[in-house]
C-alpha cells in the first residue's frame, strides 16, 4: 500500500473499529479474534471494553512501530506506540496516543490511559495495522 493510492483496506478495518468503540457494548459471539470482530472485548470480562488500541507500521520504517510523544508539550520525551482510532475521512485517520498506566495495581485490567495527544495519518503512508487487546480506557 505505500506507493498504491488505495487506502481501503486500512479504511474500512479502521472505521469499524471507530464505530465499535463509540457504540461500545460486548456479546457473547465465539468469532474469529480479529480487528474487525463485531464486538469489544471478550466474553467473562467484568469490566466492559471500549478501546481496540492499534500500532501502526509505516512504510520502509523497518518493522518499527510508530511511536508518538504522548504530550503535547515540545519538551516531553516519552512516547508510545499505542493509539486509539477517532476518526476516519477518506484515507485521513485521526488517533489518539495511549500511555502505559501509571497506576501499576490496574495495568491488568486497564493497560492504557488516555492523553490528550492526538495526530492525523495519511493511510496511504502506513502498510500494517497490530490489533492488541480490547481494553477500557478512562476519560474519553
Amino acid at each position: 500500500m505505500c506507493n498504491d493510492k488505495d487506502c481501503k483496506c486500512l479504511a474500512e478495518i479502521l472505521t469499524v473499529i471507530s464505530v465499535l468503540q463509540q457504540n461500545a457494548s460486548c456479546c457473547g459471539e465465539c468469532c474469529l479474534d480479529t480487528c474487525d470482530r463485531g464486538f469489544l472485548g471478550s466474553a467473562g470480562t467484568t469490566l466492559t471494553a471500549n478501546t481496540r488500541p492499534i500500532m501502526l507500521y509505516l512504510c520502509g520504517n523497518n518493522g518499527v512501530p510508530l511511536s508518538m510523544p504522548i504530550s503535547k508539550n515540545p519538551d516531553e520525551t516519552t512516547t508510545s506506540s499505542a493509539f486509539r482510532v477517532e476518526k476516519i475521512d477518506g484515507c485521513c485517520a485521526t488517533f489518539r496516543v495511549l500511555a502505559p498506566n501509571p497506576d501499576e495495581t490496574e495495568v491488568a485490567t486497564i493497560p492504557y490511559v488516555t492523553t490528550n495527544s492526538f495526530f492525523t495519518l495519511n493511510l496511504n503512508c502506513c502498510c500494517l495495522l497490530r490489533c492488541l487487546n480490547d481494553t477500557y480506557v478512562e476519560c474519553i
